[in-house]
């Protein structure tokens, strides 16, 4: 697959297989646009390459279906912030793992809760989201509906299942839902 970028962004050091179908960079250096990860490995580079972006204060809302490679992702993001991967794991059943790196991570899983303002109340969101110096990533995000959210939200999703590709898509907004 051929690599196309769209403007020069010398920052990024995306591995060679990835396609690079679109890029942006905002002044936090998070990568935006569309991405495809032709396996774990990539998809754990391109969280890496987000987390080095991260400052504080970002909530991050992750979309994608069952065994997308949400969490492979976040491992990804929580290596750049100093973490152990291999403590990140999916927060289906404890639904919110604090972890404390360069900054404070909370990853948070909505998959088994109801949609909108009741998802976010079971997380105690609302206490969560008001500490500015802490990363919030909210894997199954699309379950908190219209629920009102501070600024600095980026929305990433990804798409496809089993051996095929991933497309992952990295998007962020400087306004509230």
């Amino acid at each position: 697959m051929c690599r196309i970028l769209l403007g020069q962004v010398p920052t990024l050091n995306v591995p060679e297989s990835f396609s690079l179908i679109t890029l942006g960079m905002t002044s936090q250096t998070i990568p935006t646009g569309e991405f495809i990860s032709f396996n774990e490995r990539e998809t754990f580079e391109l969280g890496s390459r987000i987390g080095e972006g991260l400052s504080g204060g970002e909530i991050l809302l992750l979309n994608g279906p069952l065994g997308a490679g949400k969490t492979v992702l976040v491992k990804g993001i929580a290596h750049s912030l100093g973490l152990d991967e291999e403590d990140v794991t999916s927060p289906s059943f404890t639904l919110v793992n604090p972890h404390q790196g360069r900054l404070l991570l909370y990853h948070i899983d909505l998959y088994r809760l109801d949609e909108g303002a009741t998802a976010a109340h079971a997380v105690d969101l609302d206490e969560i989201i008001i500490d500015e110096t802490a990363v919030v990533i909210v894997e199954w995000g699309d379950r908190l509906g219209r629920y009102p959210l501070p600024g600095n939200v980026w929305r990433l999703g990804i798409a496809g299942d089993g051996d095929e590709p991933r497309k992952i898509s990295v998007s962020g907004t400087d306004f509230s839902l």
